[in-house]
């Protein structure tokens, strides 16, 4: 209706409103005593407004939304009467000739209009199931006063509003200012659900799954846009846990429903099927009858009402380089392939990427820290990000090991090349993921080269210690996997399983659950790396421990060697700093203490400590002072004696 069509609108209901207010107050006050109005002049003022009316008046449509008999009507008029018109209120109290009470009773109805009947307050008739009216103490059923609901009164006006007793659930779920060919072929077939669904029945739940939550949530915006229906969303978390508090809640949404023309998005991401607010939230699922949109990750189980799952497509690349185009209107200039093919930001995302492009004066690069800074919220509550300095002239490897690391870097650059541009993905879904295991003694530089190689691909570093995703409860290692992957998704960051010792050891023969349970934890973290768009990378101190099989799904498998001599005299001569004032080292007899590159560092940042402390250079007794302590935290023999080498 247009604002002009509503004004007239408006105007007539409200004429409306009050000849069916008259024609109640002149049956009060025929009841109070004789002389009073005989009705016909109210009754032929109502029926003329309605003749006038451009449409239904609000009264009526809630008559017929609530199926109400003559007598309830007219009782629910008689209360909004009490609280519009002074005069009305009036007649009420002389009515029940008591001046001081100005409302109406459900016995004062029983005894003044017509077609009553007793079964008009019953908890399951329309006044009191949908709370049209309420009953305030105190007083009995019948002496008690009746009070029209502040939500319905608005209605009856001509000026609704969501009542307030919602606002804390529930927020208006705009229409979403994008959107993608598949996007609106699927939100098409999900509003075809609904229009299609007999109107005897309760309308089909449809639960999401697939795609992102912004995703989700945007086709079932496009969806009710496209049948009339305004959206509103819930966060499962908000969920009340009481059985009382429940059934208020769905009472009060389910009369928001049918008022506003509303349907309900709840997005139950994350609640697991054992968490207590499930429970609460599968009652509410089963009980309410208006239209219900369930948004998750995964699939919603079966119900005994009727229910339909639905898997929201992804955002195709060829999509996300549509909506970057958009964003920043038109990309000269920008690898928007290299882009797509390294992130998988959501459409939200993408706008947030390119509001934030826009606002500094670079090109590709601030582009590609732009997606980088996008994907990392989710991440960030999730593992450690190690910020990586690095690079290869830091990295001291025997060359065959320094090979391989190049050979993974390519792989990750070229992903997009071989896999879609050659075809390679085209043969097989399997197996695209690009995984690798860093196997060897501790501080040999497994760390240091996953930091080289986020430094080399610009690309972020995620530390995840695997002995605290490994749970002992069954299932938990699954689901800690699951979030860490599918938050990694949108960024293709490089996880860095350290400890993979506490979940990879070599599967053994299935003797409880606990071995079948741990085989599954196995099976399902390489069907992840498998699948994951970016690289994983697992460290272990003891490669002799893991699987073979497992060994043998790993695409790269890199043996950090214990550095020999002329490997440590290099490490010393790369681990002190440009800026570090040196003088008089003997990397040659450095080389002679037997530690790996991370206690190598240990040592010269104690050296450098304790130069610092006599306001001079780094010399060889700060390097063999520091050493000493390293070799007793190690529980090795020091090699030097007392002044040894000078």
């Amino acid at each position: 209706m247009s604002g002009h069509l509503y004004e007239q609108w408006l105007e007539a209901n409200q004429r409306y409103l009050a000849a069916a207010l008259e024609v109640e107050r002149a049956a009060l006050a025929r009841f109070a005593g004789p002389g009073g109005p005989s009705g016909e002049e109210a009754a032929s003022a109502l029926a003329a407004a309605l003749e006038a009316m451009p449409a239904a008046p609000a009264l009526e449509r809630v008559r017929l939304l609530f199926d109400l008999t003559p007598f309830e009507l007219r009782l629910l008029v008689c209360c909004a009467g009490a609280e519009l018109d002074a005069r009305f209120a009036q007649t009420i109290s002389a009515a029940q000739r008591e001046p001081s009470r100005p409302w109406m009773t459900f016995s004062l109805a029983m005894a003044a209009l017509p077609d009553a009947h007793w079964s008009a307050l019953s908890p399951r008739r329309p006044l009191r199931y949908w709370r049209l009216v309420e009953l305030s103490q105190p007083g009995g059923l019948t002496t008690a006063a009746l009070r029209i609901d502040e939500r319905i009164l608005h209605e009856l006006v001509g000026a609704p509003q969501m009542d307030e007793r919602l606002a804390g659930y529930l927020s208006p779920a705009e229409e979403p200012g994008w959107s993608t060919p598949s996007l609106r072929t699927f939100a098409a077939g999900l509003a075809e659900v609904w229009r299609g669904a007999e109107e005897t029945t309760a309308l089909p739940v449809i639960a999401l799954s697939g795609a992102d939550a912004p995703s989700r949530r945007a086709a079932a915006a496009l969806a009710c846009a496209d049948l009339g229906l305004r959206l509103y969303e819930m966060p499962a978390h908000l969920l009340p846990g009481g059985p009382q508090e429940q059934e208020q809640l769905l009472r009060l949404w389910e009369r928001e429903a049918l008022l506003g023309g509303c349907a309900l998005l709840i997005d139950w991401a994350g609640l697991e099927a054992a968490h207590p607010q499930f429970a609460a939230l599968a009652r509410l699922v089963e009980s309410m009858q208006s239209g219900l949109i369930l948004s998750g990750q995964t699939r919603w189980p079966a119900l005994e009402r009727p229910l339909v799952n639905l898997e929201a497509p992804p955002v195709s690349r060829a999509e996300q380089a549509a909506l970057w185009r958009q964003g920043l209107g038109g990309a000269d200039g920008l690898d928007l392939d290299r882009l797509t093919a390294q992130f998988n930001l959501s459409a939200p995302g993408i706008r947030a990427a390119c509001a934030a492009y826009r606002g500094s004066a670079g090109g590709m690069e601030q582009l590609w820290q732009a997606c980088r800074e996008q994907a990392r919220p989710r991440m960030d509550d999730l593992a450690q990000r190690i910020q990586s300095t690095a690079g290869w002239e830091d990295l001291v490897l025997p060359p065959l090991q320094e090979g391989l690391l190049r050979q993974l870097a390519a792989h990750v650059r070229r992903r997009d090349l071989v896999y879609e541009a050659w075809g390679f993905a085209a043969r097989s879904s399997r197996g695209l993921g690009t995984s690798a295991v860093f196997a060897g003694p501790s501080g040999t530089g497994k760390t240091l080269a996953a930091e080289v190689l986020a430094g080399e691909l610009q690309l972020d570093l995620y530390r995840i210690d695997l002995a605290a995703v490994v749970s002992k409860y069954i299932g938990e290692t699954e689901k800690n996997l699951r979030r860490l992957f599918d938050a990694a998704e949108e960024g293709g960051a490089i996880l860095f399983f350290d400890e993979a010792d506490a979940l990879f050891g070599r599967r053994s023969e299935v003797k409880d659950s606990h071995d079948r349970y741990a085989n599954i934890e196995v099976s399902y973290l390489l069907q992840r790396m498998e699948a994951y768009r970016g690289l994983s990378i697992l460290a272990t101190n003891m490669p002799e421990a893991l699987d073979p099989a497992f060994l043998r799904r790993v695409r790269f498998v890199v043996h950090f060697p214990f550095p020999a001599e002329e490997q440590r005299a290099e490490i010393w001569r790369r681990i002190f700093p440009a800026a570090t004032p040196l003088d008089g080292l003997d990397y040659a007899a450095l080389a002679r203490l037997d530690v790996a590159g991370g206690s190598i560092y240990n040592i010269a940042l104690h050296a450098a400590f304790l130069a610092a402390e006599t306001g001079g250079p780094v010399r060889m007794p700060h390097i063999l002072e520091a050493a000493r302590g390293e070799f007793m935290r190690l529980e090795k023999p020091f090699p030097f004696q007392q002044g040894e080498p000078a």
